[in-house]
């Protein structure tokens, strides 16, 4: 499998297939993300992202998927008795302390790999199938082009769910799409991806503090 070398690479090819403006920061504070015990979601706190629905596997984890090692990419485990690896979150300001729907965040596992890239998310293009799959290797913090694509959201689902999107407003130039994230099966294995066609639906998920 293949990834894009740089994110000028990323950002040019999301482009070419849907563009939006920029979106303004909003007045006001967006809501904050509650867990499963109606708590608020708390940046650097360690959490599990866990299924809504079950029977479809269980928490999120990293394994490696084509040919390659590394970097590892972001996994459902297929058994939902498995919570999968803790994470946290760090809002794009990092002198808020609380995490927010409609925010720009880093994720990142709290778990050590064989690999030397970082535990970070990241959008990467699979050349060889034509998808957007999240890896790790990301860069936490820096907002910007040269971050463009480690920046990922979580909107409201339903009436108590929620769901992750990429759609990063970090670089005040830079045009990107705005895609759910949803589960991708590959070789056997529930990948996190881009929902670029109708066969991958948003991954309604919830969060429990590890």
């Amino acid at each position: 499998m293949k990834t894009t070398a740089t994110h000028l690479s990323l950002c040019f090819i999301l482009f070419s297939i849907h563009t939006i403006p920029l979106l303004s920061s909003a007045a006001e504070a967006p809501p904050p993300v509650l867990d499963i015990s109606g708590k608020e979601l708390r940046a650097g706190v360690n959490y599990y992202i866990l299924p809504v629905i079950r029977g479809r596997g269980g928490g999120l984890s990293l394994a490696s998927t084509g040919n390659n090692t590394c970097p590892l990419s972001v996994v459902q485990e297929q058994s939902e008795l498995k919570k999968g690896l803790p994470l946290t979150f760090h809002p794009v300001d990092p002198k808020k302390g609380v995490v927010r729907l409609s925010t720009d965040h880093n994720i990142k596992f709290s778990a050590s790999t064989i690999c030397v890239q970082s535990t970070v998310w990241r959008l990467d293009n699979d050349e060889s199938t034509g998808k957007y799959f999240v890896n790790t290797g990301g860069v936490e913090g820096n907002p910007g082009s040269g971050s463009i694509s480690n920046w990922f959201k979580i909107e409201a689902y339903g009436s108590s769910d929620y769901k992750l999107l990429f759609c990063p407003t970090v670089c005040n130039f830079c045009k990107v799409i705005c895609r759910d994230v949803g589960i991708v099966v590959q070789d056997g294995k529930r990948r996190l991806g881009l929902t670029l066609t109708d066969d991958v639906t948003p991954f309604p998920i919830m969060f429990k503090k590890a």
